[in-house]
C-alpha cells in the first residue's frame, strides 16, 4: 500500500511507518516533528517563525498538495494536522479526501470529542478536565474548553469524523470518548512501540530505586507533572538512602530517551487510565511505569495476567505512597520490570500494531 501519514504526536506515526516500511510498504511521514520534540519525519512541515511565517508555511503547504495525492490511505494525527487556523484546514482535508482513496482521523490527544465529553457526559471518573462531577478549573482546562468548544476547531473536528472512513483511537480513555459518538467507525489500535531485543529486567538488589520522571514545562499542572513532581521529590529526600530521582525538563525526545535510560520507573500521566508512548517507550526497556493502569485500559486490549502498572489515583498522597511502597519492598520490582517488557511484546510490538492498522485500512473500501 501507499500510506499517507500527516502530522505527529510523541513518535506515534514515525514508528508506525518504520514497521510498515519492514512489512514491504511505501510511508510518507509529513510533520512538524511534533514541535520542540523533534521526532523523525521524511517531509519537514513546521513553522519556523519569523516575519510573514505564516504567509511562508501556508505557502509550503499548498505547494506540498500535488505530491499528497494517490495514497491508499491518508492518516491525520488530529483535526488540527497542520499548523494552522482551523478555517484554513477544511479546504486542505477536502483537498486530501478528494485525491486519496481512504481518509482515516487518529484519536490520538487534544481534540473536541476529547474536552467535550469529558466535560458533558464525564464518562471517566477522572480526566484532564473532571474528577467525577466536577470540572478542572486550572487554567489549562479552561484554555482548552475556550479554544476547542463552540469555535471553528469544533466544526472541523465534527467535519472530518463524519466524513473519514475511520478513526483509530490510541488509548483507552479516546476510545471511550469516540465510541460514545461514532460507535461503528472506531476502531482501537494499540501506540506502536519498537521492541529492544536484549530489553531485560535490570534491577539489582540493594541498588536505590532510580526514578525519572520527564516535565513539560509548559503543561506540568495540566498533565500532574507538578504533583508527581513534588511526591517523588519528597519522598526522594525521605528516603535518600532508597531513592534516585532525575528530571528531564523540556528536552528533544533524543536526549530525553538517553536521559531515562538506566532507570527502574517512570512517573507519567497522572490523569490518564493508560500508559501514553513515553511510558510505553520506558516499559519497552524494562523500565516499570507508574501512572494511569486502570482495570478498564486492561480489559479493553484483552490483558487479564499482567499487571505491570502501578497504577496510581490523581493525587499527591496516591503516587507518595507507591513511591514509597516500591522502594520499601525491593523484590517486587525486578519482576514488575520483566511484566512491563512482556506486555510491550505482547500489546505494542510496532510490527503487530502495524498488522492491525493494515487489517482496519483493508477493510475500508476506497472511495476513489
Amino acid at each position: 500500500m501507499r500510506i499517507l501519514l500527516l502530522g505527529e504526536y510523541s513518535n506515534v506515526h514515525a514508528t508506525l511507518a518504520k514497521a510498515l516500511r519492514a512489512l514491504g510498504h511505501e510511508v510518507l511521514v509529513v510533520s512538524n516533528g511534533d514541535f520542540w520534540k523533534d521526532y523523525p519525519r521524511d517531509i519537514d512541515l513546521s513553522r519556523k517563525g519569523g516575519r510573514y511565517d505564516g504567509i511562508k508555511y501556508l505557502l509550503k503547504t499548498y505547494s506540498l498538495l500535488p505530491r499528497l495525492r494517490g495514497y491508499d490511505v491518508v492518516q491525520i494525527i488530529n483535526p488540527m494536522f497542520l499548523e494552522l487556523k482551523a478555517e484554513r484546514i477544511f479546504p486542505i482535508y477536502k483537498y486530501l479526501r478528494r485525491h486519496n482513496k481512504r481518509m482515516v482521523l487518529g484519536a490520538f490527544g487534544m481534540d473536541y470529542y476529547w474536552v467535550s465529553t469529558c466535560c458533558d457526559k464525564k464518562p471517566l471518573r477522572y480526566s484532564d478536565f473532571n474528577f467525577g462531577n466536577q470540572l478542572r478549573t486550572n487554567a489549562d482546562a479552561i484554555a482548552m474548553r475556550a479554544d476547542w468548544l463552540g469555535t471553528s476547531k469544533e466544526r472541523l473536528n465534527h467535519m472530518i469524523a463524519t466524513d473519514c472512513d475511520a478513526i483509530v483511537s490510541g488509548l483507552y480513555e479516546y476510545d471511550v470518548c469516540y465510541r460514545m459518538h461514532f460507535p461503528y467507525k472506531t476502531t482501537h489500535i494499540p501506540f506502536p512501540i519498537e521492541l529492544k531485543k536484549s530489553a531485560q529486567a535490570s534491577y539489582r538488589q540493594g541498588d536505590k530505586l532510580r526514578l525519572f520522571i520527564g516535565v513539560n514545562t509548559a503543561r506540568s499542572a495540566y498533565k500532574g507533572t507538578d504533583i508527581m513532581l513534588q511526591a517523588a521529590e519528597d519522598a526522594a529526600r525521605r528516603w535518600p538512602d532508597k531513592i534516585e530521582l532525575k528530571v528531564a525538563r523540556s528536552v528533544p525526545f533524543d536526549t530525553y530517551r538517553q536521559m531515562m535510560e538506566g532507570s527502574d520507573a517512570i512517573l507519567d500521566q497522572l490523569y490518564s487510565y493508560t500508559p501514553s508512548m513515553n511510558p510505553l517507550e520506558a516499559m519497552s526497556k524494562g523500565i516499570i511505569c507508574i501512572g494511569g493502569g486502570e482495570p478498564e485500559a486492561y480489559d479493553l486490549i484483552g490483558e487479564h495476567e499482567l499487571r505491570p502498572i502501578i497504577n496510581v489515583l490523581p493525587n499527591y498522597d496516591s503516587v507518595y505512597h507507591a513511591i514509597e511502597q516500591l522502594a520499601l519492598h525491593p523484590e517486587r520490582i525486578a519482576v514488575l520490570q520483566q511484566q512491563s517488557i512482556e506486555y510491550i511484546h505482547r500489546h505494542h510490538d510496532s510490527v503487530k500494531v502495524a498488522n492491525q492498522y493494515l487489517d482496519l485500512w483493508n477493510s475500508i473500501a476506497p472511495t476513489t
